[in-house]
């Protein structure tokens, strides 16, 4: 039994009428007639599909790429398609299919993760932008317009411009504009050693404070006046030996206390 095109007015001019072919579908058991049926149903729905495929191009995918995607959510509308629920095959395709296309920008497209909310932002910005830019010719439209225009906060029309750019991700390498050649990574920092110094600091400092005051005199003269041994020696006049003997129970008695603590 083979579909045929409708007459009277529909949605889609070429939509089949096929309501007695996908009621035929259910009730054959899987086999080469029920594919061939199947294979069928998609081919006379696939100018549908392909329209809806249109109406997402220029957004970062190519439309043969997403002639595919709708092929695809046209088969999984065939195959789920349920007769006895009443409703026309359309009602429930094409849902389907630009649900389908959805999918595939959300979970291959976009580089940074969207919440369905701002992703919903996003269209309506989107369409505001296209409205108002037929009547403000000249400018770009306001926040304030979009939020009109949309039923939007003026919050809400922020976040749906800024989701307007997470389809793509510029290149480290690429140039920043009104720089001489200044690339994008050029302005991302790295690791700063300092940053563990300033905890340790942090942690050492009243361990430092109870030291005797000579003690303190000692370790300041080495660690930030950059002093020898022998020269503390000769400032303070102690042998050097006993500089290192004490320098090194500094040492000690900060470790066991820095310890102390962690335990």
């Amino acid at each position: 039994m083979r579909v045929t095109t409708r007459t009277k007015q529909h949605p889609h001019d070429d939509a089949p009428d096929t309501a007695a072919s996908f009621a035929r579908l259910a009730t054959l058991p899987d086999g080469p007639e029920r594919k061939a049926l199947r294979d069928e149903l998609v081919e006379v729905w696939l100018p549908m599909a392909e329209r809806i495929a249109v109406r997402f191009k220029g957004r970062g995918e190519s439309l043969e790429d997403l002639y595919q995607v709708a092929a695809l959510g046209l088969v999984k509308a065939v195959d789920h398609y349920d007769p006895v629920r009443g409703h026309a095959f359309e009602a429930y395709a094409v849902p389907t299919v630009t649900g389908e296309i959805k999918r595939h920008f959300r979970d291959h497209l976009w580089t940074l993760h969207v919440p369905r909310r701002v992703q919903d932002l996003r269209n309506r910005v989107r369409a505001a932008l296209k409205e108002l830019s037929q009547t403000t010719s000249g400018r770009a439209p306001t926040v304030a317009e979009l939020a009109e225009c949309a039923q939007l906060t003026e919050d809400e029309v922020r976040a749906g411009m800024e989701a307007l750019e997470c389809f793509s991700a510029l290149s480290l390498e690429a140039e920043m504009p009104g720089t001489d050649g200044y690339a994008l990574g050029d302005a991302l920092g790295g690791p700063d050693p300092r940053f563990d110094v300033v905890v340790d600091r942090v942690a050492v400092s009243p361990c430092l404070r109870a030291l005797p005051e000579r003690e303190q005199t000692i370790l300041y003269l080495r660690f930030f006046q950059g002093m020898t041994q022998s020269r503390i020696a000769e400032e303070l006049g102690i042998s050097q030996m006993h500089v290192s003997r004490l320098l090194s129970a500094c040492f000690d008695r900060i470790r066991e206390e820095l310890l102390a603590e962690v335990r």
